[in-house]
């Protein structure tokens, strides 16, 4: 039955709700999760919260076939690659994106808790906190879902991904959770999209400056995040009862 055909006719509750769209929708294409997600589940409810990292402009161009007006979170941090931030520009002028909105950290907190923009030195998770978890509620008030650029192959907690799930009192979709790094470069050809300038660089996974190098493991695209420390996600993605604690 395609996705169209079912139609939502009871009070759910979270769990029942789960349950059917990842029953239904859990070997769908990406593009059929998106199609439901945003043209049904969760019409006028859902955004995107993007990092304009390396493999951001997959999910970007698949969103943009089904609404490129769909509203897309982009945490300034401050801390970006100049490179992010020029590419950033190039992918929404190149998929007609009209809803890009720019969350930064907080200024009076900035100020008071990292004023020489140092903190990722001696509290990375502190830097996270400011500059992307505290920023994220406010920029996804208004929204009932969210949707991720996650796969299964960056390994780690993201191993078990479902394609939806809940948390922290908002539905995820993962549309790309069962995509293998394979299926990534194969659509970037397909569509002829331009690559993050630091991915020939040897950065297959990108996020702030002071806290990304190229990938020790070419094994791990993620091994040059946060590399030689415990640290191993920003936060965003992590439940609130297993955040450390940040004083």
């Amino acid at each position: 039955m395609a996705y169209s055909d079912i139609r939502i006719t009871v009070e759910e509750d979270v769990q029942q709700r789960l349950t059917r769209i990842n029953d239904e929708l859990r070997g769908a294409s990406a593009q059929t999760i998106l199609r439901a997600s945003i043209l049904r589940e969760w019409q006028d409810e859902l955004t995107y919260v993007s990092s304009f990292g390396a493999e951001s402009a997959v999910m970007l161009a698949l969103i943009a076939d089904v609404d490129p007006g769909l509203p897309i979170v982009f945490m300034d941090t401050g801390m970006h690659f100049p490179q992010t931030l020029d590419y950033k520009d190039e992918l929404i002028e190149r998929l007609g994106l009209s809803n890009v909105r720019d969350i930064p950290p907080a200024e009076d907190e900035r100020l008071i808790e990292d004023p020489k923009n140092t903190l990722w030195k001696t509290d990375p998770d502190a830097c996270c906190a400011l500059r992307k978890v505290r920023p994220l509620e406010p920029a996804l008030e208004g929204f009932n879902a969210w949707i991720t650029g996650r796969k299964r192959f960056h390994g780690g907690a993201r191993m078990s991904l479902p394609v939806f799930e809940f948390a922290a009192g908002r539905f995820k979709v993962n549309p790309m959770a069962s995509w293998t790094q394979d299926d990534v470069q194969d659509y970037f050809k397909r569509r002829q999209l331009p690559k993050h300038p630091l991915v020939a660089q040897g950065y297959p996974s990108i996020g702030c400056w002071p806290c990304t190098k190229p990938a020790e493991d070419p094994n791990d695209i993620r091994s040059g995040r946060w590399a030689g420390q415990k640290k191993t996600e920003c936060g965003l993605h992590v439940d609130k009862a297993e955040r450390p604690r940040v004083f």
